[in-house]
């Protein structure tokens, strides 16, 4: 299997600008596009984006729904990785909901600490804890009304959830998506339930989960916030936003973001049929 850094940078041989998405002359003179034009703009990229991410996965470890929950809480402000590096200590002391919940607040907060907004994050797994305790009988339940009802449980938390514990679908809008589906001119809004009900709109329910890992993944290693490597991205021929970034290939090669010296994930614990080898543990690196 090519990896991502391969399919990606081999589809762009020159620094040349390539036609504007949809055939558009220029920025200036180019019609609106149609929503039948949109959509299929925006799946052909889903697709493209299967190719060069064939293991998009939730980049967080976790063996039930319950450490995904609270691994999901943790990974607000701070990499998978260093989540990933902090959950194996963390589930040790506290594995169900009602150990996390009779936990002290100070043996937490300092077993979390390495994720920053240690004390926050502990007040919100307590909380979310001694509800699924008291409510859901210590299980985390599979419906996202109940999810966001959880002290610290939004949306893209939920989402998150459901996706990869219950197989339910969702779209996950964290600073990634949100970021590239404005880019792509997929939406302008700008609060999350506004993007996730509006990129609903643009794909088949049974897309939404993995749709949300492409898009995080390449966001993560290519379309980066202020130095997009569009030189080197497969997708830049669909993209209404090419030459926001590095356009040369050459160089935009070096912009290139992949985790821990070239394997492409954060995860200690991979699934199977993962490429590379698993990321050190904390304090390795």
């Amino acid at each position: 299997m090519s990896s991502a850094r391969d399919s990606a940078v081999g589809e762009r041989p020159s620094g040349k600008k390539p036609k504007a998405a949809n055939g558009a002359k220029s920025a200036t003179a180019a019609a609106p596009e149609s929503r039948l034009a949109l959509v299929r703009r925006a799946r052909r990229i889903n697709r493209e984006l299967a190719e060069v991410y064939p293991y998009a996965h939730p980049e967080l470890d976790f063996e039930n729904p319950f450490q995904l929950l609270v691994a999901t809480v943790l990974s607000a402000q701070t990499t998978d990785l260093r989540v990933n590096q902090t959950t194996p200590g963390l589930f040790a002391a506290c594995p169900t909901p009602e150990d996390m919940a009779a936990v002290a607040p100070e043996e937490l907060e300092q077993i979390i600490r390495p994720t920053g907004f240690f004390r926050a994050k502990a007040k919100s797994l307590i909380g979310l804890s001694t509800a699924l305790r008291d409510r859901f009988d210590g299980e985390v339940p599979g419906r996202l009304e109940d999810l966001v009802s959880l002290p610290g449980v939004g949306r893209k938390t939920a989402n998150v959830v459901l996706g990869n514990a219950f197989g339910v679908p969702g779209i996950t809008v964290d600073t990634h998506f949100g970021r590239l589906v404005r880019r792509w001119k997929w939406t302008e809004q700008e609060e999350p339930e506004k993007v996730e009900a509006e990129i609903a709109g643009l794909f088949p329910k049974s897309e939404w989960t993995m749709l949300s890992h492409r898009v995080v993944f390449h966001g993560r290693r290519i379309c980066h916030a202020r130095k997009p490597a569009c030189g080197a991205c497969p997708i830049a021929p669909l993209c209404p936003a090419y030459g926001e970034g590095e356009t040369d290939p050459e160089k935009a090669k070096k912009l290139l973001k992949y985790e821990m010296g070239g394997r492409p994930g954060q995860r200690l614990n991979p699934p199977a049929g993962y490429p590379g080898e698993p990321a050190p543990p904390l304090g390795a690196e």
